[in-house]
């Protein structure tokens, strides 16, 4: 069960990021990913608005219930119906997987993981209602197809296990979690025998600091537990107010707000990842973070509150690894030299911003820990993220995301987990 299905959800979020990569490269001056910086200003407004109308036509003529995308609807499934089957229903996958193709490669402030843990899950199970599997099977599959896609997208096959635990909520049980594990190894095996080996981003060697330097993690815990709870908060008040919007509205508006953001910071356009890897080699400057930080996290939470069919694991690594940078960049030249890199502040704020966003400090450390292979980050990592996530919950009581979205969406999963 487990090597199959990694197998399967391995191969279509691989395809899934492919045709995102071939379909920006089709388009973006000089054929290169991601290079939406390049493209002439009116571009960058009216390719995100385009993209908006043309996602929005198609959504309109959806069914209200085969609108629902993402790691929110995979958690929905997973624990609305406890004695049933999982079904994670075609046309949604379908939907989820085309529409996250062209809102990334239009320039929507959005991810591919968010989807592709939507489309592992999904394949697994459209699998397990083909061969008529038990509820408990179902649910095993769908987690198996959700951990392998994580491992997939970053390289990190532990952290997609830790992510269907923490993140998905499913319970810790030998006999559901050896097939899991299995699945997320082969979802990273298939991984590195297309990518290569190497962590899934540019990472510069790291230089770790010395104890004088841990009271920085707290402050940038701090920091960024703020910053995820300003983020969360936007995305929830954003669904609340635009819950009976149509698509031909919501995607357009997203759109828009994007592009004109884009007009300033064309790095926050699509998953911006070449902007995290500029964060963390250190090349850009404390203005440029800032606009960054600013405008990603108004073009994301609004994108998502809109319920554009992207996800925001990757433009929360962005904001917290421009949070990180930023906290190098002034503790540096106002407090003390700093024996530790940018990069080795940018990660730890990635981290923390993820762990903060999803409540799931676990999963944040150890993809911590996956992605620099080297243990001496995870100390001040675990400083900065348990502050984090003290900040987030228990200071302004923020829930995850996800659940956030659950609760405006009215979804029984938002209170409850499967056994």
């Amino acid at each position: 069960m487990g090597l199959l299905s990694g197998l399967a959800a391995g191969i279509g979020v691989l395809l899934f990021r492919w045709l995102i990569e071939e379909g920006q490269a089709l388009f973006l001056p000089g054929h290169q990913v991601g290079n939406y910086e390049a493209l002439p200003v009116w571009e960058r407004l009216i390719t995100p608005v385009f993209g908006g109308l043309a996602l929005g036509f198609v959504f309109s003529r959806l069914d209200p219930a085969q609108r629902q995308v993402g790691i929110a609807h995979v958690i929905d499934r997973l624990h609305s119906e406890r004695d049933s089957p999982v079904r994670l229903p075609l046309p949604n996958l379908l939907a989820q997987f085309f529409g996250g193709i062209a809102a990334i490669v239009f320039g929507h402030s959005v991810d591919r993981e968010g989807p592709g843990v939507h489309v592992g899950a999904g394949i697994t199970s459209q699998a397990g209602q083909i061969l008529g599997n038990s509820a408990e099977e179902s649910f095993i599959l769908a987690a198996c197809g959700a951990a392998a896609a994580i491992a997939a997208a970053f390289n990190t096959p532990l952290a997609g296990v830790v992510f269907v635990i923490e993140v998905l909520r499913v319970r810790y049980r030998v006999e559901r979690y050896l097939p899991i594990i299995i699945a997320a190894v082969t979802g990273a095996v298939l991984s590195q025998l297309i990518y290569g080996p190497m962590p899934a981003f540019d990472i510069p060697p790291l230089h770790i600091g010395r104890l004088a330097e841990l009271p920085l993690m707290i402050g940038l815990g701090l920091l960024t537990g703020i910053t995820s709870s300003l983020f969360v908060g936007l995305i929830r008040r954003t669904a609340q107010v635009t819950a009976r919007w149509s698509p031909l509205l919501a995607f357009p508006l997203a759109g828009l707000v994007t592009g004109l953001l884009a007009i300033e910071a064309p790095q926050i356009m699509g998953i911006s990842y070449d902007s995290l890897e500029a964060m963390l080699r250190g090349e850009l400057v404390f203005q440029a973070l800032l606009l960054i930080i600013l405008a990603k996290l108004l073009a994301t939470g609004l994108s998502v509150g809109l319920r554009v069919p992207g996800g925001l694991i990757g433009p929360a690594f962005v904001i917290g690894g421009g949070l990180g940078a930023a906290t190098h960049f002034l503790a540096d030249g106002w407090l003390m030299p700093l024996a530790s890199s940018p990069s080795f502040y940018a990660l730890v704020g990635m981290a923390a911003m993820m762990g903060a966003s999803l409540r799931a400090p676990l999963a944040a450390l150890t993809a911590l820990l996956e992605l620099t292979w080297n243990p001496g980050i995870i100390l001040p990592g675990m400083i900065a993220v348990i502050s984090a996530e003290l900040t987030n919950s228990l200071l302004l009581g923020q829930d995850s995301v996800f659940t956030a979205l659950l609760k405006v969406q009215g979804s029984e999963a938002a209170h409850q987990t499967r056994t």
